[in-house]
């Protein structure tokens, strides 16, 4: 038997798992259940400071399922919202000896000669895996994502806490019903770990893009990739943070190109990239200023059939006409159900923070005019209030993922503190909209990429 095959779903590696999150998270169960049983107030700053501080010391997909619930409105806790949110993607870093076993059981013992160079000290470390930069023998600049060992058992024993931790969230706090939630996030998170599937993400990415002068996706290689190890092509780029003070113009580029290269693929064949945060992108040089944005992870990407887009495009149209039978007849196929109108109500609050941008014919910034720091926490707060008074409400597993995204892209707009017709970038994208035409059109994409329907 392989060492590949060693790396399976092991009952060993789940249970050392479960020991090493399992009393972390135990930990702000008991306090929590020590507070309800006993009346007293439960001090959750604290106790979100302390999860986190656990949660920040292991390696893997609790780094990421804490990060995306973060950035999810109202499924945890404002508390621990903030203090996940400090959780930085990078885990230290798997050594040579160690890569060159890895890379060993992935291509084999001469994996080596595969390469005309390949650095075994990483370039960027993460929680499912490592880059490492390298060069193929036919001139290729190249970037190897290297998956860490035991991945598959680490994944699903933090799934089973992650459980607990929502299960405690909806005897906290029950206006929202989280169940569809961990649904969603357990599909992602597994198919995070195919990087066969990352592959033909990619392959996706690059047919769809292929217009798109603003952005720039990696090319593939096949014959140095398997199911727990991604070559894909170098692109070079600074990181999109450091372009924060660059001129308007450029921001305003920068900004247009992540705006284009999220919306253009959901519009035009139901496909998202549902994890927008600034270290999944980088920006290329163009005669001597930013030209661009590099799209670099494909693992978190989610395809909708046509129906689900065109729900996102009623629901637009809907709240820009007042036409309220329009706007219900989008939340019920995106999966909403037993809709009231106080229910709809306070859907239509989060929507039109979502769509406000969108719907507002003139240049302005993302927030227009409120703090960064502040932006979204009224709606929030408000959205959260109502549904404690009139809810619970369950929030279906296909809009978790796309409400997440667009909540992320945003975040990246303020960073940028572009200033946009946001609403005319949208138009563009959705001008002459057709279910029939979007079904077509996925279906021969995902064919070329070798990808299922949703």
């Amino acid at each position: 038997m392989s060492e590949r095959d060693d790396e399976a779903n092991r009952l060993t590696g789940r249970l050392s798992r479960y020991a090493r999150v399992g009393v972390n998270v135990s930990g702000a169960a008991a306090s929590i259940a020590a507070a309800r049983l006993f009346g007293r107030s439960l001090d959750r700053e604290k106790n979100a400071a302390d999860l986190t501080r656990a949660l920040g010391g292991l390696k893997g997909p609790i780094m990421k399922v804490a990060q995306l619930l973060s950035t999810i409105p109202e499924v945890l806790p404002p508390e621990y919202a903030s203090e996940l949110q400090k959780l930085q993607s990078e885990a230290p870093p798997m050594g040579p000896a160690f890569v060159k076993r890895r890379m060993m059981a992935e291509l084999g013992p001469d994996w080596e000669k595969r390469f005309a160079a390949f650095d075994k000290i990483p370039a960027a470390a993460a929680s499912l895996g490592q880059v490492h930069r390298a060069s193929a023998h036919d001139g290729m600049a190249l970037a190897c994502k290297l998956q860490y060992p035991d991945m598959q058992s680490a994944v699903e024993a933090d799934l089973v806490q992650l459980e607990v931790l929502f299960a405690l969230q909806r005897r906290m706090d029950p206006a929202i019903d989280t169940r569809e939630i961990i649904k969603e996030i357990s599909a992602r998170v597994r198919e995070e770990l195919d990087y066969r599937r990352e592959a033909k993400h990619a392959a996706l990415y690059a047919e769809v893009l292929k217009d798109e002068p603003l952005v720039r996706v990696p090319t593939v290689r096949p014959e140095l990739s398997t199911g727990r190890l991604l070559t894909l092509s170098w692109l070079e780029g600074t990181r999109m943070l450091s372009h924060v003070e660059a001129s308007l113009a450029e921001r305003n580029r920068l900004a247009t190109a992540m705006f284009r290269a999220w919306w253009h693929p959901f519009a035009a064949i139901g496909v998202i990239h549902g994890d927008p945060h600034l270290g999944n992108y980088t920006v290329f040089a163009q005669d001597g200023e930013a030209g661009g944005i590099n799209l670099l992870d494909y693992g978190c990407v989610r395809v909708f059939p046509a129906r689900f887009i065109g729900a996102v495009i009623d629901l637009y149209k809907g709240l820009e006409a007042g036409d309220e039978a329009r706007v219900v007849h989008a939340y019920e196929t995106w999966g909403f159900r037993n809709l009231r109108r106080d229910l709809i109500e306070v859907l239509n609050m989060w929507a039109r923070f979502i769509y406000g941008p969108l719907l507002d014919d003139r240049v302005r910034t993302i927030a227009d005019g409120v703090a960064p720091g502040e932006y979204g926490r009224r709606e929030a707060f408000q959205v959260h209030k109502a549904l404690k008074e009139r809810g619970p409400v369950t929030i279906p597993q296909e809009f978790v993922l796309m409400d997440r995204a667009a909540i992320g892209l945003g975040g990246v707009f303020l960073h940028l503190k572009a200033e946009l017709n946001f609403y005319r970038l949208y138009n563009e994208e959705i001008e002459n909209f057709s279910l029939d035409a979007v079904a077509a059109r996925q279906d021969r994409a995902l064919g070329l990429a070798g990808l299922k329907a949703a």
